[in-house]
């Protein structure tokens, strides 16, 4: 019996080393991603469709670095992967990104897109650096999603920084702070209720002004002000526009004003949305998830969770938004989830041509965000800004900043590739190509010059940087060639030029 225990106490302690997934005999986790599959392949069958494959383990350690960190994996985490054998590496891998650095500020930098409206210009990105940091810290923490949209909803102190910068890029328009946090928080477009009531959806002007109405108590900024500051003051209401009607406070979808004895309007309204009578702050977060990762969401557009346009799974957006509400809104948690179902590591190459996107039988090619290419780019070239061997946040460089409001998408849809002829002009001989491929600047083509390495090395290292991948035989040759048709002193800037053709590819700029 000693001996058993022994042998058993050995066994755990193996298994729990750090990294390695420790398989219980029911993992929740893997019980709902069969969910999850169970539902997306009933509906494909039913459709008469059959899913792709599983993607190829090089194909998955790319997808899940752009999706979970927001970067390219490196040289040696890409070696690293494919040479191990482990049968849980991926979800080795999944846990490692989650609890890394990178993931925090992934996320962060993805929240402040969503948070700030496109008319923040680079000029004001400084005061943004405020509000990164603040989220980066929270993601850090893994704060329960109600809590992170409770400490939006009721931010006070300097609006040039953290989390009172939303209010203060929106002018704390009581109008503009609704329609924006009912599309980012609840998935809602009332702002098309503004005016008149919605051409499409149930919403009246009435319910759009009472929501408004939680924030007509804010501050008013005086003009000439220099440090807005953000608070809550005890007057002020809302008109029902082109009339003298008072509109008090009222929750969306709910006939009954708010109670007035918790505290301030925007606390009313931070304890409502964690309440069990809030039906639409679950949904619209794991949506929001749901299109994070697999290029769409079960619900498209992802903020217009309305009556007329119903998720394509309505059974698998319920169960989603059960499992985060039961799990104590733990985003982390959700990630993981979802990364781990058949449907994220499918292949993106179509089984059937007439399959529709909504089904999800396949991957979604997504576009990478200017903010992911500027960081592929200098991770793929050795040019990231490095500091006592650590890579410095990036956030605030300015050729970073430069890059990224150059390269600006104007649509959150990540299937749609929206580049045009400026664009591709800045990726073939704008200044971050131009370092990234300069044999002085480059650490990479530094590094291939040394004399120990072989072309195949060469060439292998190449597209591993940059594609996450060995290149397959048709590659080897032409590189080859191309290598073999310039003078041994001239070998180096031949490798800046294959660098410069795999930069530019389409392969490189895309998800799959």
């Amino acid at each position: 019996m000693l001996l058993v225990t022994a042998i058993l106490a050995t066994a755990i302690a193996v298994l729990s080393l750090p990294g390695r997934h420790v398989w219980a005999a029911e993992d929740p986790i893997d019980t709902m991603a069969d969910q999850i599959d169970s539902l997306i392949e009933a509906r494909l069958r039913a459709e008469g469709y059959e899913p792709s494959e599983l993607c190829r383990d090089e194909v998955f350690l790319r997808r899940v670095y752009l999706d979970l960190a927001g970067v390219l994996p490196t040289v040696a985490d890409v070696r690293a992967f494919l040479k191990d054998d482990s049968p849980d590496k991926r979800i080795v891998c999944v846990d490692r990104l989650l609890t890394s650095p990178r993931y925090a500020t992934h996320m962060a930098s993805s929240w402040r897109n969503v948070m700030l409206p496109r008319s923040f210009d680079r000029e004001q990105l400084n005061n943004a650096a405020g509000l990164q940091n603040w989220l980066r810290n929270q993601f850090v923490k893994n704060l329960r999603y109600d809590n992170l949209v409770a400490e939006f909803l009721v931010a006070t102190g300097d609006g040039t920084s953290g989390p009172a910068l939303y209010y203060t890029s929106l002018e704390m328009k009581p109008e503009k702070l609704a329609a924006s946090s009912a599309r980012i928080f609840l998935g809602l477009q009332i702002q098309c209720a503004e005016c008149h009531d919605h051409p499409s959806d149930h919403w009246t002007q009435r319910d759009f002004w009472a929501y408004a109405a939680f924030f007509s108590q804010l501050q008013e900024p005086s003009e000439g002000m220099v440090n807005m500051r953000v608070v809550d003051r005890d007057e002020g209401e809302v008109l029902l526009p082109d009339t003298e009607e008072v509109i008090g406070p009222r929750f969306p979808g709910s006939s009954v004003e708010s109670d007035s004895e918790f505290g301030t309007r925007r606390s009313q309204l931070a304890i409502w949305m964690a309440s069990r009578d809030n039906p639409y702050l679950a949904r619209a977060a794991v949506n929001g998830a749901w299109a994070q990762l697999f290029g769409r969401g079960l619900v498209h557009p992802v903020d217009d969770l309305g009556q007329n346009n119903p998720a394509s799974h309505p059974e698998l957006l319920k169960q989603l938004a059960t499992y985060f509400t039961k799990n104590r809104f733990d985003q982390r948690l959700m990630m993981r989830t979802l990364v781990r179902t058949k449907a994220y590591q499918r292949s993106s190459e179509l089984t059937d041509p007439a399959i529709p996107d909504f089904l999800f039988g396949r991957m979604l090619v997504k576009t990478l965000n200017s903010e992911q290419l500027y960081d592929c780019v200098t991770r793929a070239a050795g040019t990231e800004v490095v500091t006592s061997g650590m890579v410095q946040d990036p956030f605030l460089e300015p050729r970073r900043l430069a890059f990224v409001s150059r390269m600006h998408r104007q649509t959150r849809d990540a299937t749609q590739y929206q580049v045009g002829l400026p664009h591709a002009l800045l990726l073939m001989n704008g200044p971050e190509i131009q370092a990234a491929t300069s044999p002085q600047q480059s650490r990479l083509i530094r590094g291939l010059a040394a004399p120990w390495f072989s072309d195949e090395q060469r060439i292998e290292t190449l597209f591993l940087a940059t594609m996450s991948r060995f290149p397959n035989e048709d590659e080897r040759r032409e590189v080859q060639a191309a290598l073999n048709s310039v003078p041994l002193e001239e070998r180096q800037a031949a490798l800046a030029d294959v660098l410069w053709a795999l930069l530019n590819s389409g392969e490189f700029a895309l998800n799959h």
